[in-house]
């Protein structure tokens, strides 16, 4: 019979959290890649725009939750480069940029920060 102490099965968990939202952001630097190449008018910009959106969305309102146990001052950075994502990618959706190399860079920033 295995016995695990309860640090164990909480840093699995965090372990496994950290390992979906690096598989996220690896899929969000796949479609900005896409949409780079095909432009700011194409389809792909459209899905790639949608799906940073919603997943920074999803980061900032975790990082601003009080239940997050990240440092403060890494959690307010972290928002403050989400916030900066999130509103590049409505420049992008309005057309006023196309800065997809912008958020494919902080995105793999972040993604190898969360080895």
């Amino acid at each position: 019979m295995y016995q695990f102490s309860y640090a164990d099965v909480q840093e699995d968990g965090v372990a496994e959290a950290r390992e979906r939202e690096r598989e996220a952001i690896n899929h969000s630097i796949s479609l900005m890649k896409v949409a780079k190449a095909n432009g700011i008018e194409s389809r792909d910009a459209i899905d790639a725009v949608y799906f940073v959106s919603r997943l920074w969305v999803r980061f900032v309102e975790d990082l601003a939750s009080p239940d997050n146990q990240l440092e403060q001052e890494l959690r307010a950075n972290l928002i403050s480069i989400g916030i900066w994502v999130i509103k590049e990618s409505e420049r992008i959706r309005l057309r006023q940029s196309d800065n997809f190399q912008g958020i494919i860079d902080i995105s793999i920033i972040i993604r190898d920060g969360l080895k």
